[in-house]
């Protein structure tokens, strides 16, 4: 371990000794929400202390390993050992990078919303290429997702959808991808067979617990029912299942047609609407947070993009804030943006340094 991670394993075997001293307080559960984030914020550094102590021990295995192997000048140990070091460096690297996603909002469930912008169906249907790379890039990391809804283009694609996504940090990797995403190619609707340029707009709200975080009135809410469009079972489109729920005092609406039953769309409408209120009352807070994320919402249209995704006449995928880029376009849109959620995640920690 580097002098930085030991320093950080002090830090929070520190903060986990002071916290564990708060929870035996008489009062602890006085206060229902400050005691929910309390334990929320213990057991992550218990989690994060006890994954670093776990890597050092195979390192230490590891050293014992090899010093037996100089010992008895043993080949297949030597082999062993190599072959375990790249496996463990990459863990050690995964646990390091994670480190930085030390935002209180990080380690939770995300609801990823995609809308196409300039360019018709040319942008519906890159919407629906984004939807694909990042139900992809889910998979890979073992987060489960439901589309919520999803709003079908008029000739191809899809005008805009909202995927709920649940797995740890969802958030803190998935708030990298917030802003205008520009796609240049030849258009497969064009006849001609002209290139193309079309944009999408990304945003990403942490999921809450309503309960403790976020208060709605059911008065402030105007709640309509409707039969649900697109592909779907004979209920989901012969029904008013579908619900569109309308926040009065902020003018916020959303809506979920993915379920059959409009119960069980009312409550998906709800998470959404509680996340977006939550992230509204954040922006209100913190005013260097607001001109952060009000930055990112810019009209989805040429000069505004954060990454750009070139297919003619050559292939790349660049991201304009941290100059990462590839040539391997198919990769990415099959899911691998790791290395641009990384490079923004250390961007950004190294600009707050």
């Amino acid at each position: 371990m580097n002098y930085e991670t030991v320093f950080n394993l002090a830090t929070k075997e520190t903060q986990i000794a002071e916290l564990e001293q708060k929870t035996a307080e008489p009062d602890f559960w006085s206060d229902e929400k400050s005691a929910r984030e309390l334990l929320e914020g213990l057991n992550r550094r218990r989690k994060w202390v006890s994954a670093w102590k776990q890597l050092e021990q195979e390192r230490e295995d590891l050293a014992t390993l090899l010093q037996l192997a100089q010992e008895e000048d043993d080949s297949d140990t030597f082999t062993e050992v190599a072959q375990a070091l790249g496996p463990l460096e990459k863990k050690i690297e995964e646990l390091e990078f994670r480190n930085t996603l030390g935002g209180e909002d990080d380690p939770r469930d995300a609801i990823l919303t995609i809308h196409s912008g300039a360019g018709g169906t040319e942008s519906m249907d890159w919407t629906q290429m984004l939807l694909r790379m990042y139900l992809r890039w889910m998979e890979r990391q073992d987060f489960q997702s439901d589309v919520l809804d999803l709003q079908p283009g008029d000739e191809a694609g899809i005008k805009s959808v909202t995927v709920d996504v649940r797995g740890e940090y969802a958030y803190g990797y998935l708030k990298t991808e917030v802003g205008v995403h520009r796609l240049v190619r030849i258009s497969p609707f064009d006849s001609q067979s002209r290139r193309h340029t079309s944009f999408a707009s990304v945003f990403v709200y942490s999921q809450v617990n309503e309960k403790f975080e976020v208060e709605i009135n059911e008065a402030d809410l105007r709640t309509e029912t409707f039969r649900a469009s697109g592909p779907g079972g004979q209920n989901v489109n012969k029904v008013n299942s579908a619900v569109r729920i309308t926040h009065l005092p902020t003018g916020i609406t959303v809506q979920c047609q993915s379920e059959r039953s409009q119960h069980q769309n009312r409550e998906n409408a709800m998470r959404v609407l509680t996340a977006q209120l939550y992230q509204r009352h954040k922006e209100e807070e913190e005013q260097k947070r607001l001109k952060e994320i009000e930055s990112k919402k810019k009209s989805i249209e040429w000069g505004s993009q954060i990454r750009s995704y070139v297919m003619h006449p050559y292939n790349l995928v660049k991201d304009h804030r941290t100059g990462t880029q590839t040539g391997n376009v198919q990769a990415v849109m099959d899911g691998e943006i790791d290395q641009f959620i990384r490079a923004y995640l250390l961007h950004s920690q190294s600009a707050k340094d």
